[in-house]
């Protein structure tokens, strides 16, 4: 077994350094842990990668909670989510904390407006991306386009768990899938352990609303449900945290569209999980005791996932052997593609192309991004700079 701060400090030189968003988070930990400490085989990676991707939650870093588990068991997961998520958490509250005291000294500027133009290129990227890969047929663009359809006809709080919930429902029923050709998998934890994770994961599912529910909206338990719940559906990679997120606090009015899309822009400029998104938001939701509010947020946006890789890790072997499973999770994967359409368009579009030159920086951006593969932090940094000149 690994020692846990030997495993905080690798993990934490990761979390510093890993830009890129998830894909490259996982080329970054096979480089490590597979290549060059030989912490575990290349099928074994292969193996722990393809449950992560099958399971909702953030990938890289379930991914990374996983090696973790499997050198230092327990303390050694915690340790490395905890490293691998403490630099850009730490960001993201501070942009947040500096945004607060600008916004109480009357301060703004030009450049909010450059970091919503580049949420505008960054979020079509992911569409493009993630279509490409996930909905690669007939079938599954129309289930993406159905989904956003209802999604904008119908943008009710509760309908994106109704879109996630059909798209299972008809990927089972209508579209070809075949499973992964099953491998003996190695790396398992106990089965206690598995079944207590698993009950915890649905006790908090099925709990926390109604205990939020005779609380204030801005309450602790309020923010760690929301959070949760968030967490807990979210397929397809970390964009897909987008729709979810703005349903919960942008729609309801808890959060500004403005203060919302500016951290998600900003979110993509640095190192580590984008879901470092959760503690910016938790300070504008507890603005009382920012500290409090972010750890709240960043605590329950993770729980979910790491749950849910603690109570399937020994069915895995057996669960991917099922094409009735491959295809439920191929129609919440198109699913989900709709549903980060629909925020394409409300709120990421309507609140930062507001005239023909948001349009032509957003293309600027698009285009950096795409075909000259410009880093995210400099497209970034480069939009708020333009932003603060032009606007």
């Amino acid at each position: 077994m690994e020692n846990s701060w030997k495993i905080f400090l690798i993990f934490l030189r990761l979390g510093a350094t890993a830009f890129g968003g998830p894909i490259a988070h996982l080329a970054y930990f096979r480089e490590e842990f597979v290549v060059k400490r030989r912490w575990l085989s290349e099928r074994d990676y292969a193996d722990v990668l393809a449950l992560c991707q099958f399971l909702p939650g953030p990938a890289s870093s379930q991914m990374g909670f996983s090696l973790g588990l499997i050198r230092g068991g327990m303390s050694g997961a915690v340790a490395a989510w905890v490293g691998f998520t403490l630099p850009a958490a730490l960001i993201m509250f501070s942009f947040a904390y500096g945004l607060l005291s600008l916004e109480a000294l009357g301060v703004s500027g030009g450049w909010l407006q450059g970091l919503k133009v580049v949420a505008v290129a960054v979020v079509a990227q992911a569409i493009w991306g993630m279509a490409n890969t996930l909905c690669p047929d007939r079938q599954r663009i129309t289930l993406a386009f159905a989904a956003a359809s209802l999604m904008l006809w119908w943008p009710l709080w509760w309908i994106q768990w109704v879109i996630i919930a059909l798209g299972g429902l008809i990927g089972w029923k209508y579209l070809p899938a075949q499973a992964a050709s099953p491998t003996p998998f190695t790396l398992s934890i106990p089965r206690w352990l598995a079944l207590g994770s698993g009950i915890v994961f649905l006790l908090l599912l099925f709990s926390l609303p109604l205990l939020a529910s005779h609380t204030p909206v801005n309450s602790v338990w309020g923010i760690f449900d929301s959070f949760y719940r968030a967490g807990a559906l979210v397929f397809g990679g970390g964009h897909v945290v987008l729709p979810l997120l703005q349903s919960e606090f942008v729609a309801t009015g808890q959060v500004d569209s403005v203060i919302f899309l500016a951290g998600y822009g900003a979110a993509q400029a640095i190192p580590g999980p984008l879901f470092s998104l959760s503690a910016y938001l938790g300070v504008w939701l507890f603005e009382s005791s920012p500290v409090i509010g972010a750890l709240v947020a960043l605590v329950a946006i993770f729980l979910p996932g790491f749950l849910l890789i603690l109570a399937a890790l020994p069915f895995w072997e057996g669960l991917r052997s099922r094409a009735d499973a491959a295809a439920t999770l191929a129609g919440i994967n198109a699913a989900v593609v709709g549903l980060l359409i629909a925020a394409f368009y409300n709120p990421v579009w309507t609140s930062a192309i507001l005239s023909p030159r948001h349009f032509v920086l957003a293309l600027l951006a698009f285009l950096l991004l795409t075909v000259w593969r410009v880093s995210p932090w400099w497209v970034v940094l480069g939009m708020a700079g333009v932003g603060q000149g032009v606007f």
